[in-house]
């Protein structure tokens, strides 16, 4: 099999280190990757956006099969423009794709599934903003519409913070068909208990569920500091209740594809249900239409039946023909390694060394993110979250070990990273 991935990040990495290993695949182009997938597969420069630009890619090196990491082509219809080049593609239609690029398109698709959720006001303006904060009240959860790669949500006891988000969020050009193109604000209600992300494989009717993992999404220990595309992740989840899985099925992923196909849009790829096991039972926390980052990199780490198969199958309406997915009974825990400034303004260009230390551990792998060569050649933080460091292990207690030891011998000057991933689990 033939396989064209698009993106550069660590979840692409990720991708691109399982398919590259998976015996269906005969040749793996990334485009554009980075200085980790060249390891793995060839590298494309291309934009990515450019829809008929990535089907001419596809069609050049005769892909059966196309998968779309990043949320932006997605949003920006590259399936779409694959598709109708007539080559399957992993990922959902420009229309599907709203699940993700407007929050109050997904809240109005949640209401017509009748999936739980948080109770929600879309607002248009400053005076709703401030009527559904103190509708809610604290703590404050205010979300962009539209897509802010992982760091559109401000949660916090402060008024003051929640409102300055909203006025940067209304600030913004454009808007979704679901706010007649108008900018929009999301403020929710407050959903206490875990989160959990389950991601969930469709070809538009069939939908195949994969490991639900946890992410942490503060910058610092004890979940301080400001919100990031998040800074680890493990899995499995031993804590969580056995009935999971089938719950998440049969209230949330089952009723929005069927909706989804009901409204004529069918959704084919990869639902990321994000959920809060709140005191009130499972709710939705948001809808992501592609592999989420960091989670990936240790769902992944545990996949030990043919992605490729999968993959092709949901592309080309077959996922019910194929065997359910087999997982490792181990565990992984990844930490991410951040560049100097992260989540704000980075520092790009710092030197990293240790990776090939780190690799060369026992049950320790390095992906890359953020990364780049310099003039010299010299690997260097070229992102925000520069590295994803995956430790596997029997249980998540030697899993974390492994991935903190891979962690102790990477250094590149400014690095930042939590020391909890993980921790008590």
């Amino acid at each position: 099999m033939r396989i064209l991935l698009i993106g550069s990040g660590a979840r692409e990495h990720a991708l691109a280190r399982t398919l590259a290993r998976d015996p269906r695949t005969t040749e793996l182009v990334v485009a554009p990757g980075n200085p980790g997938t060249a390891g793995v597969a060839t590298s494309l420069e291309l934009d990515i956006l450019d829809g008929h630009a990535v089907a001419a890619a596809a069609v050049g090196m005769r892909a059966d099969l196309v998968v779309v990491g990043p949320e932006a082509p997605l949003v920006a219809g590259v399936v779409d423009a694959v598709r109708a080049a007539g080559i399957p593609c992993f990922g959902p239609s420009r229309e599907a794709a709203r699940l993700e690029g407007s929050k109050a398109f997904a809240k109005e698709m949640m209401a017509a599934a009748e999936v739980p959720t948080a109770l929600a006001h879309v607002c248009t303006d400053l005076e709703q903003v401030a009527a559904a904060l103190d509708a809610f009240g604290a703590p404050y959860v205010v979300k962009d519409d539209g897509l802010a790669a992982g760091k559109g949500v401000v949660v916090t006891s402060d008024r003051d913070e929640a409102l300055a988000h909203a006025i940067a969020c209304l600030a913004k050009d454009g808007g979704d068909d679901a706010t007649q193109g108008v900018p929009a604000v999301v403020v929710e209600e407050f959903l206490d208990g875990p989160e959990v992300s389950l991601f969930c494989i469709s070809d538009g009717t069939a939908v195949v569920p994969l490991e639900p993992a946890q992410d942490y999404k503060r910058l610092g220990d004890g979940d301080a500091g400001p919100n990031t595309g998040g800074m680890g992740a493990y899995s499995p989840l031993p804590w969580a209740p056995a009935d999971l899985t089938e719950q998440v099925l049969d209230r949330v992923a089952l009723p929005v594809v069927a909706e989804m196909a009901r409204r004529g849009t069918p959704f084919v790829g990869l639902l990321y249900c994000g959920l809060a096991l709140t005191s009130r039972g499972l709710r939705v926390v948001e809808f992501n239409v592609r592999f989420g980052d960091p989670e990936t990199q240790v769902v992944l780490a545990r996949l030990t039946s043919s992605l490729a198969d999968l993959l092709l199958a949901a592309a080309t309406g077959r996922l019910a023909e194929v065997d359910e997915p087999r997982w490792s009974g181990g565990a992984a825990v990844t930490v991410v390694l951040a560049a100097h400034g992260y989540p704000g303004q980075v520092r790009k260009g710092d030197v990293i060394t240790g990776v090939e230390d780190a690799e060369a551990l026992d049950g320790v792998h390095v992906l890359h993110a953020g990364t780049s060569l310099d003039g010299a050649g010299n690997l260097a933080a070229g992102g925000g979250r520069v590295l994803s460091v995956v430790g596997e292990g029997r249980d998540l207690a030697a899993a974390r070990e492994r991935a903190y030891e891979g962690v102790a011998r990477i250094r590149f000057d400014g690095a930042q990273h939590r020391t909890d991933i993980a921790a008590g689990r």
